[in-house]
């Protein structure tokens, strides 16, 4: 970890890991790199752009080509392989470019990642998600909406393209809950107005009504879930309400599968946002701090690159 990382006096009022540097200088920085790339030194590549935060690494890729006319991403993707590679280089997105790619990822090759899709609809909201579709469309020339009902079928479908438009609308407590709470004592479960609801609310009013269904019904969502639904939708659901009721703990059990590269991928999303709080989720979940357990896990300069991202230990 650079030490220099830690000498800041700003304020750290964010539930980040990955701040910004606080003695930046990008053009010794860029001569760094360079010199890191000719010996293929990947630990001074990885201290760099560990410890540097997206912005920052936005203007190491623009020095970096003024000066030599090429490409960081093309330079590092020469200069590496395997899973740092892949690392270093998702790294160097632009956080919601990250989003629309790693949305492009889980619909790729033989079979849908469908976890990974709902993972990103049901944490990122309704504004992020219209900019997402945006880059999506200038990234790969696709509609993502299209993509996504291409890759999907029946009511996952309506639940994965509702999520894409979802918006906050009014609604009373009691009201909504009352409506699902029908939908589970009839002979047919009508995932329509679950879908409804559940993509028209803001979470603060949809964790109210899920706690009042719950009570109301004696069951725990994912018990009724089992018992009215099926395949797809009910996984789709069952995701959707843990993001709801604690988004911090489903994603702290993402990470915890160690599994590249679905935890690394969590991470580097989280990284500047909430991974504190994914961290503190994470022991409360495992008994064990994420910088424990991905000691356990990976070794070399990947790990290295995942402790700088988690940070410190707890």
């Amino acid at each position: 970890m650079d030490p220099e990382y830690f000498r800041s006096d700003m304020c750290w009022g964010t539930l980040g890991t990955v701040r910004p540097h606080s003695n930046f200088h990008p053009d010794r920085d860029v001569e760094l790199l360079l010199l890191a790339l000719e010996k293929k030194d990947s630990a001074t590549l990885v201290r760099i752009l560990t410890n540097r935060n997206n912005d920052q690494r936005q203007i190491l890729a623009k020095t970096f080509e003024d000066l030599t006319q090429k490409e960081l991403g093309a330079a590092l993707k020469k200069g590496l392989s395997g899973d740092l590679e892949r690392l270093l280089l998702e790294l160097m997105m632009p956080p919601l470019q990250y989003e629309a790619y790693r949305l492009q990822e889980a619909m790729a090759g033989v079979g849908t990642d469908e976890e990974s899709l709902l993972e990103i609809l049901c944490t990122r909201t309704g504004p992020e998600l219209k900019q997402i579709s945006s880059i999506y469309r200038h990234m790969y020339k696709k509609e993502l909406e299209k993509e996504l009902r291409s890759e999907t079928s029946g009511d996952f479908a309506k639940l994965i393209v509702a999520l894409l438009n979802k918006e906050d609308v009014a609604g009373l407590v009691h009201k909504d809950a009352e409506t699902l709470l029908q939908t589970l004592n009839g002979k047919k479960c009508d995932a329509g107005l679950w879908i409804e609801i559940l993509t028209s609310r803001d979470p603060d009013h949809l964790r109210k009504v899920l706690d009042e269904v719950e009570y109301q019904s004696g069951l725990f969502l994912e018990e009724a879930f089992d018992k009215r639904f099926s395949g797809d939708l009910r996984l789709g659901l069952k995701v959707l309400v843990q993001c709801l009721q604690n988004p911090d703990l489903y994603l702290a059990k993402r990470i915890n599968t160690m599994k590249v590269p679905l935890t690394q991928r969590v991470m580097v999303s989280h990284c500047e946002e909430d991974l504190l709080s994914i961290r503190a989720a994470f022991i409360k979940h495992t008994g064990t701090s994420l910088y424990s357990a991905l000691q356990n896990h990976f070794k070399g300069d990947l790990l290295v690159a995942l402790l700088n991202i988690c940070r410190s230990e707890d």
